[in-house]
């Protein structure tokens, strides 16, 4: 068993592929970490097994009991309302709709629950352990199979009206552009995402592009994946260095928006597709300042999320002993 049980709280980082769970103390040390796969096809009773399972895991490797915990922080992907604790809708999580999440964890696990948007609970991993400590107003943005974003105003996050602020991914971009898993047309995601950058690259080979990226998926089109285009444009195929600019180049039109609107002084960018590096941000950069005002753009600098795929699990539990501070009389 440990001491200061009061700073101990277990986060659970909800995503459409893996869910990841750690009890971490205040000052964001991890005593453990689960990593396992979200089972997205079968319904969201599965998907909150899954959950529970991985939470026990976790406080037997840290050896932990429920009681010695202040609070469990969940973030999750898509439309929530934290005040509510009900997730309406995920585009990565097939037929959730108005789930009440946060009541079945705390239920179930005998332990006060608190529910936040996963790319908002990224952004308060950063803002308390990361890249932007002491920063008052930045965005974070994660660049991966979608695009998700958190939006930090004076310190706090902004979550709108009914907690659905900050889903930056599904501004449009392009009126005429692809439909999205949203439903909506030439979102944000479905032009600079992972996803975006792997469905141009197969669209393009069908047509029968000479391009080197098929060597890199086993000679399945199906198989091609922006990790395999990377790999491609890093060995220097004209195809894969097009696509990771084209894609740069979408990235950078969200990003002049961003700082239009909010005036950041910092972007937190993460996500696997930011891996890529230099080849996408650099021209995601150029374009994002030769579209957005010159002084807001002078003003804002970039930085990479330095938590990696961390930074969400310990988002959501410095989220929960946040919100148990606040509830306190």
């Amino acid at each position: 068993m440990v001491d200061n049980a009061d700073d101990l709280t277990l986060g659970v980082d909800l995503g459409g592929t893996k869910i990841l769970t750690a009890v971490t103390n205040s000052q964001g040390k991890m005593l453990s970490r689960d990593h396992s796969i979200t089972p997205a096809t079968k319904g969201h009773e599965s998907v909150i097994q899954s959950i529970l399972e991985s939470a026990h895991r976790a406080l037997e490797q840290a050896n932990v009991a429920i009681s010695e915990l202040t609070a469990v922080g969940v973030g999750a992907p898509g439309l929530s309302n934290p005040e509510t604790g009900i997730l309406f809708t995920s585009p990565n999580l097939p037929g959730w709709r108005d789930v009440p999440l946060r009541d079945i964890v705390q239920e179930r696990l005998g332990k006060k629950t608190f529910l936040i948007n996963d790319a908002n609970a990224a952004a308060l991993g950063e803002f308390n352990f990361g890249v932007a400590r002491g920063v008052r107003n930045f965005i974070y943005i994660t660049l991966s199979t979608g695009i998700g974003g958190g939006i930090v105003i004076d310190g706090k996050i902004y979550s709108g009206a009914i907690g659905a602020a900050g889903e930056v991914g599904h501004m449009t971009i392009d009126d005429e552009g692809p439909i999205c898993n949203c439903g909506n047309r030439g979102c944000w995601e479905t032009l600079a995402s992972g996803t975006a950058l792997a469905r141009e690259a197969r669209r393009r080979i069908k047509e029968g592009i000479r391009t080197s990226i098929l060597e890199y998926a086993e000679g399945d089109v199906e198989k091609v994946t922006a990790q395999v285009i990377h790999s491609a444009a890093e060995q220097g195929d004209s195809l894969a260095k097009e696509l990771i600019a084209r894609t740069g180049y979408y990235v950078g039109v969200g990003l002049a928006n961003l700082i239009n609107i909010f005036n950041p002084e910092l972007i937190v960018i993460g996500g696997g597709l930011s891996n890529i590096g230099g080849m996408l941000l650099e021209p995601a950069f150029k374009v994002a300042g030769e579209r957005a005002y010159k002084e807001a753009f002078q003003a804002v600098r970039f930085a990479s999320a330095e938590l990696g795929r961390d930074s969400g699990v310990l988002g959501a539990a410095a989220f929960a002993l946040q919100e148990m501070k606040r509830q306190s009389p």
